[in-house]
């Protein structure tokens, strides 16, 4: 695709944004339904409980944790039911309407089927919610039948129409990001490609903006959920937060993904508050509210329910321990396919229990958590430094050409915009450390850090480190480790 005018980080002129607005909410029939002074009328009229910037600046202020669960089906009618059963019975604070993978690969014509062959068949044959082919009103009807904020979740590097249809519909809180929502998901599409169709998304959250209407951006942290570094998640989720807000967004939440250990987790969430604060006052968005997400695990699960719980626990207990402003739940399911409502209910019950139980209790303070939150803050000022650096300036610039350098490399991503070079592994106490650096830059000092660490374990367990030991640790909380051990 040939962009329409050069990448930049500058806030795209109403002129430019209304030329692009023409093409994309003409490309699929439900489009025309879309009218802004109309949808900005209707959100307006919403009373605060269904709109996510008031909760999560209410939830800010007074300290408390939020929970949201997954969760989207084909047919409508059982959508209504499902998110029902998880407000209701699951407590959830936020809900979530996720999107099938047809909509998120802009696939509108097999959606269709899907949403045809479900209901022949009497039940979903999809894995989401097709919310383009549905159209404005009704995807309304969602917004009408909650008594709580409801979120887009998807996966889609051209996000522009869906993000047109259910902002106009209601939702007040859409994820992802250009870097994301591309990188982790899809193989073939430049990076400048979807960075640019996610300008137009935070133009249009902008555009609510500017009429009174704040639109949430969360940015999704757990990148590929395959051991990913703390200081690539909060690298790239920093860099999205300040792309959406050159665009206007006034509301933006940083997702990180659970990485196991306690101690790295809990220093990674302090500091993606701390750090995400840090970097959009820099650039004069001091207006912006910044809340942090926390993704329960993201890799593979138990079989066995009890154990799968009990790997929801821990997130739970992370999730307070660390301070975060919201959850995303996951279930006893994961390892089985997509989860039933129940599955769900008994993910968000056992989450808020544990929670419950610690939130009374005092902020974690253990030997290792501020050298933890050193390295991190550290790493995330180098990288995005050269980011800067290799972009003269301009964010948007700089993270193409960092990708292609690969000063920006996210792990295990089926992506061929990101080099692949970076090689994680966990230490002996399972957190996340780096066995290969690829071109990440770094100091001495840091290089030195995560080589003696990783160097510690190889002793400990008489092998060297190598890849092996990484293949060991991405199955190893599925067999009921954290660490993998050699066989």
């Amino acid at each position: 695709m040939k962009l329409k005018q050069k990448l930049q980080n500058r806030r795209w002129d109403d002129a430019h944004f209304v030329a692009e607005r023409g093409p994309v909410l003409t490309s699929w029939p439900t489009g025309v339904e879309v009218d802004l002074a109309e949808a900005f009328a209707y959100h307006q009229g919403l009373p605060e409980s269904k709109k996510t910037y008031f909760k999560l600046r209410a939830g800010l202020e007074e300290g408390r944790i939020f929970l949201q669960p997954r969760a989207g089906v084909a047919l409508l009618s059982e959508h209504l039911v499902l998110l029902n059963k998880l407000e209701l019975e699951g407590q959830a604070d936020f809900l979530p309407t996720t999107i099938d993978s047809y909509t998120r690969q802009n696939r509108y014509e097999e959606a269709q089927k899907g949403i045809e062959e479900s209901k022949l068949a009497g039940r979903s044959l999809l894995n989401g919610f097709p919310a383009v082919n549905y159209g404005v009103a009704n995807c309304r009807k969602i917004i009408e039948a909650a008594g709580v904020p409801v979120q887009i979740r998807h996966g889609t590097p051209d996000a522009r129409l869906l993000a047109e249809i259910t902002l106009a519909a209601g939702f007040s809180d859409f994820e992802g990001g250009g870097i994301s929502y591309n990188i982790p998901y899809a193989r073939d599409i430049p990076l400048e490609v979807s960075l640019y169709h996610w300008q137009y998304v935070d133009r249009l959250c902008g555009a609510y903006a500017e009429n009174n209407v704040i639109i949430n951006r969360e940015m999704f942290g757990p990148l590929t959920g395959t051991l990913v570094p703390p200081c690539i998640s909060h690298a790239v989720g920093i860099i999205e937060a300040l792309l959406a807000a050159e665009q206007g967004v006034k509301s933006i939440a940083i997702g990180y993904g659970q990485g196991g250990n306690l101690l790295q987790d809990v220093a990674a969430l302090r500091t993606l508050a701390r750090l995400g604060r840090r970097y959009l006052d820099r650039a004069g968005f001091s207006d912006v509210l910044l809340t942090t997400v926390f993704h329960q695990w993201m890799g593979g699960f138990p079989q066995d329910e009890a154990r799968a719980m009990g790997v929801i626990a821990w997130g739970a207990a992370t999730a307070a321990l660390g301070g975060v402003n919201k959850v995303i739940v996951k279930t006893p399911h994961e390892a089985m396919g997509i989860p039933t409502a129940e599955a769900n209910i008994a993910g968000l019950l056992a989450t808020r229990q544990v929670i419950s139980m610690l939130e009374a209790q005092r902020p974690l303070q253990a030997e290792g958590i501020e050298e933890e939150e050193a390295i991190i803050e550290c790493e995330v000022e180098e990288i995005i430094g050269k980011v800067l650096e290799l972009g003269e300036g301009d964010l948007a610039v700089g993270a193409v050409r960092s990708f292609e350098a690969g000063v920006l490399d996210i792990p295990f991503a089926p992506s061929s915009w990101t080099r692949g070079s970076v090689i994680p592994v966990r230490d002996k106490e399972g957190a996340i450390r780096i066995l290969r650096f690829g071109n990440l830059p770094f100091s001495k000092e840091v290089r030195e850090f995560h080589t003696a660490r990783v160097r510690e374990r190889g002793v400990a367990e008489r092998r060297e480190p190598s890849f092996r030991m990484v293949i060991d640790d991405i199955y190893a909380i599925s067999k009921g480790r954290l660490v993998g051990k050699p066989r």
